[in-house]
Order: structure tokens, then C-alpha cells, then sequence
């Protein structure tokens, strides 16, 4: 698996487990709070993957050990 297929699997778990807690959070849920905090979660989640892979470009990616 690629760094970059690790990374968008890290992007999708994070923007998951940022609504999951979002939601849980904001106890009374009406149908247009559930759609803000999706929407919020997408964003959440591409944010993570720009910023982490620009953090790996700069830092010269992933090491490995040998």
C-alpha cells in the first residue's frame, strides 16, 4: 500500500471519528444540524489529507526502517 492510499485510509478515519464525536457532542440532533456537521466532517477530513501531505512533502516523507 502506498503513502498516499495510507494517508487518504488516516484523512477518512479522522473526518469519521471528527463527526462521530461532533455529533455525540451536540445532543439534540435535528436533520439540518446532522447535515452541517457531515459537511463540516468532509471538510475536516480534506484538510487533514492537504495538510498531512504537505507536512510529508516538507519533512521527506515517511521513513523506513532498515
Amino acid at each position: 500500500m502506498s503513502d498516499d492510499v495510507r494517508l487518504r485510509w488516516a484523512s477518512l478515519a479522522f473526518a469519521v471519528l471528527w463527526t462521530g464525536g461532533m455529533l455525540w457532542w451536540s445532543a439534540p440532533l435535528d436533520a439540518v444540524a446532522v447535515v452541517i456537521w457531515l459537511a463540516a466532517g468532509a471538510v475536516a477530513g480534506c484538510l487533514w489529507y492537504g495538510l498531512m501531505s504537505r507536512w510529508q512533502r516538507w519533512s521527506g516523507g515517511p521513513r523506513k526502517n532498515s
